[in-house]
């Protein structure tokens, strides 16, 4: 796979749906199926759906608990759902057929192979747009939890030290932003290039270590964007008079 940009599969009305954007579309399927199957069939003696998930969240749970404090109610449904989408997106590219079951285009003479699917993750308007709704959520709960005057106070002050801080802390929120999308969308694309090679060169057995070394990657990537927007909105809810004590 050499092109940066998705892939259009086929025009609708003139949008584009894109390889990236059916391989979203069948996660969020498969996520709201497993949802949907969890939530009505909870049992005090649980199934083994309920059993392999139970320990997953609380242990999540409890890391938040530990980061958020008294937050933890607001921030970790959004620092769950960020892990789950991601990590599923990131696995499901490494399943048979992505990136390498499709049709062929000629360009320039060459022919080129369109993928029908593609991770998600490994496409940057995705991963901006996680990024972008991350960001978003952080300041709407500083706001929720702070108040608009105390927010707008972190940025903007007539004492010019405190002004001068304020303008390093809209920078930052705005370096957050690409570091975010730009992390997730660069490991896990460098990472299908990789494969992509690989399989190339040996169609079986050598891929195979590389292929758990991008399992790792994807989990440890879904980590490290949900636990980074965990952090981020623990900061930015926590108003300044408790900041010594969270």
């Amino acid at each position: 796979m050499s092109s940066l940009a998705a892939e259009s599969i086929v025009n609708v009305g003139g949008f584009p749906i894109t390889n990236t954007l059916i391989a979203t579309a069948i996660v969020d399927i498969l996520l709201l199926a497993l949802t949907y199957q969890i939530a009505t069939n909870v049992s005090i003696r649980p199934g083994r759906i309920q059993a392999a998930i139970e320990p997953a969240i609380e242990g999540f749970y409890s890391l938040t608990q530990q980061i958020a404090g008294k937050y933890t109610s607001s921030i970790f449904p959004w620092f769950m759902t960020f892990f789950l989408f991601i990590f599923a997106n990131n696995m499901l590219g490494l399943m048979p057929g992505f990136g390498s079951v499709g049709f062929f285009e000629t360009h320039e003479g060459h022919k080129e192979l369109v993928p029908l699917l593609r991770a998600a993750t490994s496409d940057f308007n995705t991963t901006l747009g996680l990024a972008t709704v991350s960001i978003f959520a952080t300041h709407i709960l500083s706001i929720k939890y702070n108040g608009f005057r105390e927010y707008i106070q972190r940025f903007i002050s007539l004492n010019p030290i405190y002004l001068f801080v304020g303008l390093l802390e809209l920078i930052s929120e705005g370096t957050k932003l690409f570091s975010l999308s730009f992390r997730l969308f660069g490991n896990i694309y460098a990472g299908e290039v990789v494969l992509a090679t690989i399989s190339g060169l040996f169609a079986f057995v050598a891929p195979i270590p590389f292929l758990l070394l991008e399992t790792i990657v994807a989990l440890v990537q879904a980590l490290v964007f949900a636990m980074l927007t965990m952090v981020f909105m623990s900061i930015l809810v926590t108003p300044h008079s408790e900041g010594g004590e969270h």
